[in-house]
């Protein structure tokens, strides 16, 4: 049987461990936090929990913006490849602090990486 990779990681409830430790890196992380300034913390945490249960090949419940629209704005801010790098950077961390094994972190980011032309709109 073919197991998801979302139920490797831990289902519905890593998904909320992993997008709650991963804010709190973001927004310690001075080179990244100011792009969250004027952010609803609360919407943005439950769009990302909807996304990444998606990306992760759970139940698809995401209705955010596309990955263009979603990240116009902040490329207003100055939003660049290295702002993507240190993204992936802690996602990773975050699925090695909660003990996901390296391929699937390796999954992750390859997943998460793909969208990187879109996020930064070209």
């Amino acid at each position: 049987m073919n197991v998801s990779l979302f139920e490797r990681l831990g289902g519905p409830t890593a998904v909320n461990q992993a997008v709650e430790i991963f804010y709190r890196k973001m927004l310690c992380d001075e080179r990244v936090s100011y792009f969250f300034d004027d952010i609803d913390m609360d919407k943005q945490i439950l769009k990302q929990k909807g996304f990444l249960t998606m990306v992760f090949g759970g139940p698809n419940q995401y209705t955010g913006r596309n990955m263009r629209e979603g990240h116009r704005h902040l490329l207003e801010k100055g939003l660049n490849d290295l702002h993507v790098d240190i993204v992936l950077e802690h996602l990773a961390a975050t699925l090695k602090e909660l003990g996901a094994h390296e391929n699937d972190i390796a999954e992750v980011i390859s997943v998460a990486n793909s969208v990187r032309s879109d996020v930064l709109d070209r």
